[in-house]
């Protein structure tokens, strides 16, 4: 496990935009936290580094949105926190993406069952006496991250 600490909503966006570049396709990335934790916000980072910043918006209603990154690498941001059962997951397709881009999952937990054997697990708490303080905790089984985390430390 690796822990980040971010003090503001600008040092989430520079650490999305530090991982952006190590990411790579078949990467399945499963963020947990409460509402206003930060997840959106760390994926606005990532697609920062791809100047892609203002097409950033929630999938809370759409489920998944894409985004065309270079010429040969997607990145689908997904928001399950409003499936009913995870076998929606299933019914939409979701589990297609995972060798096709890069998948960035809000509400990852709720869809367990269906992810990928390895997976880079983000987990964000707020601080509770710092409003703007986040803690990433980054946990992975993979030696494909063990890789990754080489980079950002």
């Amino acid at each position: 496990m690796y822990d980040v600490i971010s003090n503001s909503a600008e040092e989430t966006l520079a650490l999305g935009r530090k991982i952006a570049p190590l990411l790579k396709k078949g990467d399945v990335l499963v963020m947990t936290g409460d509402l206003g934790a930060g997840k959106t916000l760390f994926t606005t980072g990532i697609l920062e580094f791809y100047e892609k910043k203002d097409e950033v918006s929630s999938p809370t209603f759409t489920i998944v949105n894409e985004y065309d990154l270079k010429e040969d690498l997607k990145l689908f941001h997904f928001d399950v926190y409003r499936l009913e059962s995870p076998e929606e997951f299933l019914a939409i397709g979701g589990d297609e993406f995972f060798e096709k881009g890069i998948c960035l999952i809000e509400w990852g937990e709720k869809i367990e069952e269906y992810l990928p054997k390895d997976v880079l697990r983000i987990n964000i708490k707020k601080d509770t006496e710092e409003e703007g303080k986040r803690i990433f905790s980054f946990s992975w089984t993979s030696s494909r991250y063990d890789e990754l985390f080489k980079e950002v430390i």
